[in-house]
């Protein structure tokens, strides 16, 4: 029998007792919040057990809060890296050994790659876990689990995957809710940012940014957007994204009209906010706009009413709650994932106009 046979037929979830269990999902930001209910399922499974979840350092802050784990352990990759890169091996050997050396103390009986890469399964396995179980893990990584279970689920539903995997290991799913609440310094920094701009009742959170270019709008349709926001509706907005994001932003935020005095503000946060802080924004806003990136399925979480751009990624296409809309243009050629048929036009966003998402974001309640 084949080693990938081996895995597949390997131990599910023990039946008896289970001391303490470790979830690996170390990125990206959208996964996490995606991934977040197998915390509460596994915590209904097993309500002793000590359960912890391992993250990279950028995406962290999602699961920090989520109140059915003891601890996030947090997996400072970006740090390693500078070492390697630095030819500072003695300092990177030190610090693989001790983080590693922490997971094996801890003792784990299961730990479960909710990821499926070579990296997130090195994890499980180097935790010294007597039961790994990887969620479609390839790259080499279905060789260091005693099981593997296949992707599944409806791809046109948010979460389906890991809801699949919940299944699989007999986890309840009838309350399989995402959860990324946010701690109490978060929120008070964020309420003092927003008071400050004038932000104390309904604004609209717009989230424009991802790493990837093809699944971004267009930069003078957020700042189309945000005018309309501004004067037909009548409520402030805050522009969100990261420092990477910094001169996109100063671009969008150019292109807006300048309104005079009493106009309903913008906030412009890119850049400015911890991952954690923009996700507090995200639950105070009272509607949201995004493309696919990690901020806007947030709202989902929180219960925003969200409007979601989507073209060459389509992580799910079914609205997972009647606040939220997905547009998307339905071309044949969505989703392409990046590789584009259309010599670097993105068809699939530009069909989708401003006026269009603006009607979206006034049906679902943006002064809601």
């Amino acid at each position: 029998m084949t080693p990938r046979a081996r895995a597949r037929r390997g131990r599910p979830l023990p039946a008896g007792r289970v001391a303490r269990i470790l979830v690996v999902r170390l990125s990206a930001r959208g996964d996490l919040v995606f991934a977040s209910p197998l915390a509460g399922a596994l915590r209904h499974r097993y309500p002793e057990a000590h359960i912890a979840w391992v993250a990279e350092e950028r995406t962290a802050d999602v699961i920090l809060h989520n109140p059915h784990l003891n601890e996030v352990i947090v997996w400072e990759r970006s740090a390693w890296k500078r070492l390697l890169r630095r030819g500072r091996w003695g300092t990177l050997a030190r610090e693989v050994a001790e983080f590693f050396g922490a997971l094996r103390e801890r003792r784990f009986d299961v730990a479960i790659d909710a990821q499926g890469l070579l990296r997130s399964g090195l994890v499980a396995f180097l935790s010294g876990a007597p039961v790994r179980i990887g969620l479609g893990s390839r790259e080499g990584s279905q060789l260091l689990m005693t099981r593997v279970v296949e992707r599944g689920g409806d791809e046109r539903e948010i979460a389906s995957e890991y809801r699949h995997l919940a299944e699989v290991l007999g986890l309840r799913t009838d309350r399989f809710a995402m959860e990324i609440p946010r701690g109490p310094q978060e929120t008070a920094r964020v309420a003092a940012m927003l008071e400050g701009a004038g932000l104390w009742g309904d604004f609209v959170a717009l989230c424009p940014f991802t790493t990837r270019h093809h699944k971004h709008w267009f930069e003078d349709r957020w700042s189309a957007l945000i005018d309309i926001v501004r004067t037909r509706l009548g409520v402030g907005a805050a522009l969100l994204g990261g420092p990477a994001d910094r001169a996109a932003a100063d671009r969008i935020v150019g292109g807006v009209a300048d309104l005079g005095p009493g106009a309903p503000p913008l906030l412009d946060l890119v850049g400015k906010t911890t991952l954690g802080e923009a996700a507090t924004v995200v639950s105070r806003c009272s509607a949201l706009v995004g493309v696919d990136t990690g901020l806007g399925h947030m709202a989902h979480a929180f219960g925003r009413p969200a409007t979601l751009l989507f073209g060459s990624n389509t992580p799910y296409l079914a609205p997972p709650g009647p606040r939220a809309t997905i547009l998307h243009s339905g071309r044949p050629c969505s989703p392409c994932r990046g590789k584009l048929v259309c010599d670097g036009r993105i068809d699939c966003m530009r069909d989708i106009s401003v006026e269009q998402v603006f009607a979206a974001l006034a049906t679902a309640g943006a002064s809601a």
